[in-house]
């Protein structure tokens, strides 16, 4: 009687003891919801620290919504419909021209280049940019990224936007690739994987890369109201540090095995046209290796704004950009 009394005894002391631990630890799983501004292949060590269990590690529980547009984005950061965004840089810019009060912070960089490319609807052996001169351009939104790094590398190689093609951008996003399919355009600006589905299909050529030819830009952030990451400091270092895994794991590892982990995200998508894109995005340096957006790529973007006749004001990098997060888990 007495030692079965001193095994229930037992049993239910390891009992008292776990469940306060299991609760706790419960508890210290704290919820985290991403609003990305579009569904991309261009992000995938955002799907890797998903896939991989990278953020689960930090203790964190990710709800990830594509919200379609970064105006759309912002709003839902703004009126915390989400924590982090995940958007192009120069939508704080934006922000915090208007006159907010809770400034919009850029506190982990994904992507670092354009990921857009020239798409031609014939094939040319031996491309220079000139052919698109006097040619029908159907270029991406204006005041958008992609537009703005466009034009950009078309002035750079000598080319009026303007004047020097016939530019089209007031087609909805969504409706770009469908627009160039139907026979709008000689010339398309595209994301992937549409450029290699169309490359695929025949019904355009890859002809060169946005990426390559604009540098440097902080393209894709993740940011946060300025309110929010002072008041959770810990889950802001610990999602940095889940990013930051991911980053190194898709440095250190090859298109085919990326394109395996993120293909739940695109299920749509043939793995091997996957596999295609991540190679393109990694051979072009286009995917950040470590969450740390410096200064030169803050200048070059508003530079980029600047030339496009989109920057409302210039901001100082330490007014919107905070890395200290960022170089404490990459040391």
């Amino acid at each position: 009687m007495i030692k079965w009394f001193k095994i229930s005894f037992s049993v239910l002391l390891i009992s008292i003891l776990i469940i306060p631990l299991a609760a706790c630890n419960k508890e210290e799983v704290q919820k985290v919801r991403i609003a990305e501004v579009t569904r991309s292949i261009f992000y995938a060590p955002q799907y890797v620290a998903i896939e991989k269990g990278f953020f689960k590690e930090e203790g964190l529980d990710v709800e990830l919504t594509t919200t379609w547009g970064g105006d759309k984005t912002m709003t839902a950061l703004l009126s915390n419909g989400a924590d982090v965004a995940l958007v192009g840089s120069e939508t704080s810019i934006y922000v915090y021209a208007q006159g907010s009060k809770d400034p919009v912070i850029n506190f982990a960089q994904l992507t670092q280049t354009d990921g857009t490319f020239l798409v031609s609807r014939e094939k040319i052996e031996n491309f220079t940019w000139d052919m698109l001169k006097g040619s029908t351009f159907l270029g991406q939104r204006k005041g958008g990224m992609p537009q703005m790094a466009g034009e950009f590398v078309l002035k750079n190689h000598g080319i009026d936007p303007h004047n020097d093609l016939n530019l089209i951008q007031n087609i909805d996003f969504a409706n770009i690739a469908n627009a160039f399919a139907s026979g709008t355009g000689d010339f398309v600006q595209l994301f992937e994987p549409t450029a290699s589905v169309f490359e695929k299909e025949g019904k355009g050529y890859i002809v060169a890369s946005f990426g390559k030819e604009s540098g440097h830009i902080p393209y894709t952030t993740f940011m946060a109201k300025e309110s929010y990451m002072k008041e959770n400091k810990d889950v802001m270092e610990k999602f940095t540090a889940a990013i930051y895994k991911a980053q190194q794991w898709v440095d250190t590892h090859s298109a085919k095995e990326i394109a395996s982990v993120i293909q739940p995200y695109f299920k749509d998508t043939d793995l091997s046209l996957i596999e295609t894109v991540v190679e393109r995005y990694k051979s072009q340096g286009s995917f950040a290796t470590d969450p740390i957006l410096d200064e030169e790529e803050w200048n070059n973007l508003q530079n980029i704004m600047d030339e496009a006749g989109e920057l409302p004001k210039q901001v100082d990098y330490k007014t919107l950009v905070n890395t200290e997060l960022a170089t404490k888990v990459k040391d």
